[in-house]
């Protein structure tokens, strides 16, 4: 990414440099020019403008980018000062290439109002320069075509400028619509990602229950509850049901399906109900009212109980765990604890998608996360979601 930013960085600073050399070559050429017509009599004039002329016509264009149509005005100023005050318009290629310049640049650097202002200036300061031209008023057929070969010459370099203006225009919108594309595309990949994370946490939880189910009726042989079959089905199903959804939303053809609800802090005690027909005594306490918590945050509390008990079965070897859940003007309080061994915990802790997903949850709300072995034996996992930044 650096490496890129410093390329298009430097880009930038070539095509600026370029652009004012190509500036400084425009003055100096429009300047050399008009001087050498100058002191060669061929305009005609007072001194005190005829000195000065060359200034007139080139320096303006200098700022032919930055103020186009000022740049433009002054030119045709100059140009419609010396036919005023000298009778007769001055001739020759200075003349043209600082009038083409001009034309050209207010239509290619300024907006579509500025420009067409600028061709009304250019055929007001035209008309000026032909009705003081000795030549054009002669009537010749020569002379008039020359002067209409001139003013369609301003009228092609306004024109080119407009075309030029247009397709910077269209460049910066297929720029512009390419950028939004790129943001859509990887808000996309953002969310898949999070779904992902959501199926691994519902899918890991109910095989983990699944898991310790089917191991505890084989253990147990004929003498197992014969309810222990039906909780199974129970448990995969869930698991089937809730990777459906999910896997549902996450296809590519994006058909919508309909989707069943997430779900919240109501749905903690079926949760507690599915651990501990698994085998493990959960305690679940409550503290506040949670009737009106925003549905995104009730969502995280749910995951972050179920991922923290999901671990306790997988990896603590626990006899209980409690679940408590507090809710004060604030914030609301998660804590999980169980009595497992902390060697086993510590897996829950390492590199993995459930503890990532948690802190994850936590951090979208601005909370704090702490996951670790407590010293009494056992671990903890405790999160606190501000309710200003759920809202």
């Amino acid at each position: 990414m650096c490496a890129s930013a410093g390329r298009r960085y430097g880009l930038g600073m070539l095509h600026a440099k370029t652009a004012a050399a190509l500036d400084l070559a425009v003055v100096v050429a429009v300047a050399a020019l008009t001087e050498s017509a100058v002191w060669s009599g061929e305009v005609a004039g007072p001194r005190w403008l005829t000195a000065g002329l060359p200034l007139l016509l080139a320096l303006p264009l200098w700022w032919r980018r930055r103020t186009p149509l000022l740049a433009a005005a002054l030119v045709l100023a100059g140009l419609a000062l010396q036919a005023l005050a000298s009778g007769n318009s001055t001739e020759g290629f200075e003349l043209i290439l600082a009038l083409a310049v001009a034309a050209y640049s207010v239509s290619a650097y300024s907006t579509r109002g500025r420009s067409l202002v600028g061709l009304a200036a250019f055929g007001a300061g035209y008309t000026v320069y032909a009705l003081n031209d000795h030549n054009i008023r002669s009537g010749r057929t020569s002379e008039l075509w020359a002067g209409a070969f001139f003013a369609v010459a301003l009228l092609a370099a306004w024109l080119t400028g407009i075309f030029v203006h247009s397709g910077r225009e269209r460049r910066a919108l297929q720029t512009l619509a390419a950028q939004h594309e790129r943001a859509a595309a990887a808000a996309v990949a953002e969310e898949r990602s999070r779904l992902a994370r959501e199926l691994h946490d519902i899918v890991s939880h109910n095989l983990s229950v699944v898991m310790l189910q089917a191991g505890g009726a084989r253990a147990q042989g004929d003498n197992a509850p014969a309810g222990t079959l039906e909780k199974i089905e129970r448990s995969s199903r869930q698991a089937l049901v809730e990777m459906r959804r999910l896997l549902g939303v996450l296809r590519e053809d994006d058909q919508s399906e309909s989707l069943a609800p997430q779900p919240g802090i109501a749905q903690l005690e079926a949760l507690a109900a599915t651990v501990r027909a698994a085998g493990l005594p959960i305690e679940l306490a409550f503290e506040g009212a949670h009737d009106d918590l925003p549905p995104a945050l009730e969502l995280s509390i749910y995951r972050i109980v179920q991922e923290a008990l999901t671990n306790t079965l997988k990896h603590a070897g626990a006899s209980c765990a409690r679940v408590h859940v507090q809710r004060d003007r604030e914030a609301v309080t998660v804590e999980i604890l169980d009595d497992g061994t902390n060697s086993a915990n510590d897996e829950a802790v390492g590199p993995g998608h459930g503890l990532v997903g948690m802190r994850e949850r936590v951090a979208h709300f601005g909370g704090e996360l702490h996951a670790q072995p407590r010293p009494e034996g056992g671990f903890a996992v405790r999160a606190r979601l501000p309710l200003s930044d759920a809202t």
